[in-house]
């Protein structure tokens, strides 16, 4: 099982993840309250700045201070893509 790094100690589970976005769009905020509301939102900021939003297989919507980017290559970190390259 591999881990990405989300921040301050913190991971999740890369096979578990669905998407890496921005926080700053309407329907993004919106995913937040509605998943703050249900109880499935996990606050890994530490009380920074939101940079990305990870969205799990499991419905649980994961706040954290790195940005999408970083996230992502922690994700594709080792990875090979489609034309056989390490990502």
């Amino acid at each position: 099982m591999k881990l990405v790094d989300i921040g301050f100690g913190n991971a999740v589970s890369a096979h578990r993840v669905i998407a890496v976005v921005d926080p700053d769009s309407a329907p993004i905020k919106r995913m937040i309250q509605d998943a703050r509301d249900g109880g499935s939102l996990i606050d890994a900021t530490y009380g920074r700045k939101t940079q990305s939003v990870i969205v799990t297989d499991s419905g649980h919507i994961v706040l954290s201070a790195l940005s999408p980017g970083d996230v992502a290559l922690g994700i594709t970190d080792g990875q090979e893509d489609e034309n056989g390259t390490k990502g």
